[in-house]
């Protein structure tokens, strides 16, 4: 039985969907100004992760991931761009789609936009009016009212009390409470506006994915993800708006089931951030580094544990992948279906089921990597690239990633694009065959130092970057 670690139960809890065999599940996505950076990357890889395991167990799964296309931040880069917020959060969609196809990362089957749904925003608002949970105020602004929610802080587990002392809230003369937040915000100067019973204006970002997660899932659903800096406020503010506005004769209505939050990304111990200017874009790292071990990177971690970023975490990744490439080499895969019932492939499972323990699901993948290593055994290897496939690795033909352009430093091995190795191969071949082993020792030096690495094996001489 799958477990999943609910951040609102704060424990691991057997997975029991809504309705039996489907699966609903949204996860909060990007906000379109800027490139995306590794720790987009890690949100997008673990639920693509996530989606692919419900699949491969049998579900039929929704999978919905908002773009966020409206929003302060969009509007002050477009007006420092000279450019229409349409020009520029499109121009960064396509940038995220590329970078995150180059990943791995199977497109979610809705992915809504929330300039889209604005109507449903103003429903919403104007529901949570009604039933006495929010309030317009005398600026043109539209406020949630914290206090009156009684759930209100069950997922990040403080009380308003503490909230108020501990949380550095803007200090606005309009709002009754200041923990209240803003669902409704008045049109300002030459920013985009929509008409609405208060007045023109723009959607808060908290409202807008009550909205859109409503309008595709429904008011109740099974799954809710994002990373651990959404937990609060963004999702707890997610909650008191969906259950109050989706409330009946004064009892709130469950919004989510299960609570998934990822880790974060850290350099030197901190957090990866822009404001710390300590992030690194998905394109830099792809620069230097095959997307598939940035993806297996990402993957080795637990999802909920930090993941640590540096060159030689990386560097470690990619030699981990080369092993398991390097035992497919020459092995004839006609068949990677999974037989469950097979050792391995039931160990795999174990590991998945217990919240997606990716490290446990990869050690076996060694464990299997090291058989195919002693035997050559086809049925081994094709349940290799099976479960690999799971993850999303493994997809390529081996000497695809092993001959790569990039070197174990992660540089661009320019050497392997200028030499024609597979001459010199066979070149060293005829020296050693001369006893010419001075020239064949040579070569052999000059593939190294151009980033090649020969490895002589009982059917013949192959090569890999360094």
């Amino acid at each position: 039985m799958l477990k999943i670690y609910n951040t609102l139960a704060r424990e691991k809890q057997t997975f029991t969907p809504i309705v039996a065999g489907k699966v609903s599940m949204y996860v909060c996505g990007m906000t379109v100004y800027d490139y995306c950076h590794l720790g987009h990357a890690r949100v997008m890889v673990v639920f693509d992760m996530v989606s692919r395991w419900l699949r491969a167990s049998g579900y039929n799964v929704t999978y919905v991931r908002n773009v966020t296309d409206i929003d302060d931040k969009i509007i002050k880069r477009a007006n420092e761009n000279n450019e229409t917020i349409a020009q520029l959060t499109q121009r960064f969609i396509d940038a995220m789609d590329e970078d995150s196809a180059k990943l791995g990362v199977l497109r979610p089957d809705l992915e809504p936009k929330a300039t889209e749904f604005v109507d449903g925003m103003l429903s919403m608002i104007a529901a949570l009016i009604d039933k006495g949970f929010a309030y317009p105020a005398a600026n043109g602004d539209v406020f949630y009212s914290v206090s009156s929610f009684q759930g209100y802080g069950k997922l990040s587990g403080k009380s308003l009390e503490d909230l108020r002392a501990g949380e550095r809230v803007e200090v606005d003369s309009f709002k009754k409470d200041p923990m209240d937040f803003v669902l409704w915000k008045a049109a300002k100067p030459g920013e985009p506006s929509w008409e609405s019973p208060w007045g023109k204006g723009r959607p808060g970002w908290h409202i807008e994915c009550s909205a859109m997660s409503s309008h595709h899932l429904g008011q109740h659903f099974d799954i809710h993800g994002g990373g651990q800096d959404l937990q609060f406020p963004h999702h707890e503010n997610e909650i008191a708006q969906s259950e109050a506005a989706h409330s009946h004769d004064g009892k709130p209505c469950q919004m989510v089931n299960y609570w998934m939050h990822n880790g974060f990304v850290r350099v030197d111990d901190e957090k990866m951030s822009k404001s710390l200017g300590n992030f690194f874009t998905i394109r830099t790292v792809l620069e230097q580094y095959d997307a598939e071990v940035i993806r297996f990177f990402i993957l080795r971690a637990h999802y909920r544990s930090p993941l640590n970023y540096s060159d030689q975490h990386l560097n470690d990744a990619k030699l981990a992948l080369t092993r398991l490439y390097t035992a497919l080499r020459g092995v004839d895969v006609s068949d990677d279906a999974i037989d469950w019932q097979h050792p391995y492939a039931a160990r795999f499972k174990l590991a998945m089921d217990d919240d997606f323990n990716t490290p446990e699901a990869m050690a076996v993948l060694f464990d299997l990597a090291n058989e195919v290593n002693k035997t050559k055994s086809t049925e081994a290897a094709g349940l290799l690239k099976g479960l690999a496939s799971v993850l999303g690795l493994l997809s390529r033909k081996s000497d695809e990633f092993l001959q790569a352009k990039t070197n174990a430093n992660g540089a661009a091995n320019d050497g392997a694009a200028e030499l024609d190795v597979d001459a010199m191969i066979v070149k060293r071949l005829e020296a050693k065959q001369a006893k010419n082993f001075a020239e064949a020792d040579r070569i052999r030096k000059e593939l190294a130092e151009a980033g090649i690495i020969l490895e002589d094996t009982p059917q013949g001489t192959t090569w890999r970057s360094a």
